[in-house]
């Protein structure tokens, strides 16, 4: 069965950072693309960077240009968000996706795993 689990989130201040990991289980980390997506209060779920499975391709969504950094550990089985440079509107919900799709559209992914609360403080 696949799992994911996500970790890692906590209170931050603005300006500071957080990795957050992604888990998986019955299923190799590179056997899929692996996409982190996050919620905020009140808002629609959003596809923010992705790591293809086949190769070490990766996309961002434009807000987290620059400040994120998706990698993958194939031996630890995790893939890993490095967050700098946070900003009040990055809090939210994030969680991780596995799927065949490379990309952020949520609803191509496969399987969903528990999200981790990222808040930034101001």
């Amino acid at each position: 069965e696949v799992q994911l689990q996500a970790s890692g989130g906590g209170l931050v201040q603005a300006g500071g950072s957080l990795r957050l990991s992604c888990e998986g289980s019955g299923f190799h980390i590179d056997d899929y693309a692996i996409m982190w997506f996050r919620q905020a209060p009140g808002e629609e779920r959003e596809g923010i960077s992705c790591i293809g499975g086949v190769d070490n391709s990766t996309y961002y969504e434009d807000s987290v240009k620059g400040r994120f950094t998706i990698s993958r550990d194939v031996a630890k089985n995790q893939v890993y968000l490095q967050m700098n440079s946070l900003k009040p509107e990055d809090t939210g919900v994030y969680f991780c996706a596995a799927g065949q799709y490379f990309g952020l559209v949520l609803d191509r992914y496969d399987y969903w795993g528990q999200g981790t609360q990222v808040t930034v403080s101001s």
